[in-house]
């Protein structure tokens, strides 16, 4: 099967591996924009959809291929949905993942277990080109709550404070293969690929 070449508007080498795995078997080469020196985009967008697709378009635009643009975060319910689109410069531009968790569990000190709700979300956006009318969407959620103090090593981001129902643990604490089958991030992959294999007749 002769390969189309996606681009993903991201350097991240996790995401690439992912998103490799799933679409190389339906013919689907991904490369990072960085292979074209794309810089990154202007995420001014109001919700993870419109940033995606941001993401996307601009990455097109720059590399006249096929693109894949994802955006992600937390929205907690007591917080009206913060930090949401500005979950990964909660606390200031440049802000590390120790002073978003910080800055989350003094907004949410004092409040109780069950007003404690949050959830996960990725917006996945793929367009055929800069302008593409029908780009394709994916979105995935994750529900937990917030934790009084992080738990766990591993993952990154908010991962040590985000308590996931039926596992007894933080998304911290899952290993990398329960955590992908779970998460936000791969419900909206898997939602992607079977709307390409859709478009591909199956």
């Amino acid at each position: 099967m002769a390969e189309h070449c996606l681009v993903l508007a991201s350097g991240n080498k996790g995401k690439l591996r992912e998103m490799t795995a799933m679409l190389k078997p339906l013919g689907w080469e991904v490369r990072p924009q960085s292979d074209w020196d794309v810089p990154d985009a202007i995420e001014d967008g109001l919700s993870f959809v419109e940033n995606a697709l941001i993401k996307a378009r601009h990455a097109a635009r720059r590399t006249g291929q096929a693109a894949l643009g994802d955006d992600s975060g937390l929205a907690v319910d007591f917080l009206g949905g913060a930090p949401g689109i500005y979950s990964a410069r909660y606390a200031g531009e440049g802000a590390g993942d120790r002073a978003n968790n910080a800055k989350l569990l003094t907004a949410l000190a004092d409040v109780p277990e069950l007003e404690r709700g949050a959830h996960f979300y990725c917006a996945m956006a793929l367009v055929r080109t800069p302008e593409d009318p029908a780009p394709m969407i994916a979105i995935g959620r994750w529900d937990g709550r917030i934790l009084e103090a992080p738990q766990g090593e591993g993952g990154f981001g908010y991962d040590p404070l985000f308590w996931v129902p039926g596992q007894a643990c933080s998304s911290a604490q899952l290993s990398p293969e329960v955590k992908n089958r779970l998460s936000h991030r791969g419900l909206a992959l898997r939602l992607l690929v079977e709307q390409i294999e859709e478009e591909q007749g199956g």
